[in-house]
């Protein structure tokens, strides 16, 4: 079980596979005045940056699972660099129905509501691991500018225009699911720049090491357009933040 290598490669050096930088995640961990001892759980958890600093930072205990044998292995090394291997653990596994199998305070997924199919299915499964009064966190993109066509959208990674919402409206569908919006934290123009960008870095090192291997030619196509399509589109079109959930 893995996801396609081909994301191995060009996130290999990332800490974390969204938009949002080290700023934004202390930001909020402390916007949701977690106590030490609050209990995480965190689906598609990555390299395990948000888990492990917050351990650090607020001794919270964290499990995260994650697809990508990689990033798990990266997200192990991480906990032992900060000295919090006592307190989060993490699970190269499919996210995709895992259910605590005790409650947790805080149950997350930033960016991967695919493993429930959608926002509303991903927020019904955070809520089956979730404790009374707890927190649901959801990363998600949406549109800061609506596209004018498909073709846009799928520029910015999009299959189409209706895969996002403008912010009001996301903002709005938490209500029509049943749960107050507690607090958000949004990413900005330089996080998208920190999560594409450093991807290109990545990309070239690899192909310079990596001249034969089967997939230099999609590495090589991606370095190649990236960098325009990203200043044109994802930038300019696509927002993405981190909402806090409480259930009504």
């Amino acid at each position: 079980m893995d996801i396609p290598r081909i994301f191995n490669i060009t996130e290999s050096a990332h800490r974390f596979h969204n938009p949002f930088t080290p700023d934004k995640y202390a930001t909020l961990g402390t916007a949701l005045r977690m106590a030490p001892g609050t209990r995480v759980l965190d689906l598609g958890s990555g390299s395990g940056e948000m888990l492990c600093t917050w351990a650090r930072d607020h001794g919270i205990f964290g499990t995260g699972i994650d697809m990508s044998a990689l990033f798990s292995e990266h997200a192990g090394l991480r906990a032992k660099e900060l000295g919090v291997a006592d307190q989060v653990r993490f699970i190269h596994g499919d996210a995709a129905g895992y259910i605590a199998e005790e409650k947790v305070d805080v149950a997350a997924c930033l960016g991967a509501t695919w493993i429930g199919g959608g926002l509303s299915g991903t927020v019904e499964l955070l809520a089956q691991s979730l404790c009374a009064g707890g927190i649901i966190l959801i990363g998600e993109p949406y549109w800061r500018r609506l596209p004018a066509t498909d073709e846009i959208a799928k520029r910015c990674l999009a299959n189409s225009i209706s895969d996002f919402l403008p912010l009001p409206e996301l903002v709005s569908s938490f209500g029509t699911l049943g749960y107050d919006l507690v607090e958000m934290v949004l990413a900005n123009e330089d996080g998208w720049d920190r999560y594409e960008a450093a991807k290109w870095l990545t990309m070239r090192r690899w192909l310079d090491a990596n001249p034969d291997d089967e997939l230099a030619h999609e590495v090589r196509a991606r370095l190649t357009s990236e960098p325009a399509r990203h200043v044109a589109y994802t930038r300019e079109y696509l927002g993405w933040g981190v909402f806090a959930l409480m259930a009504r």
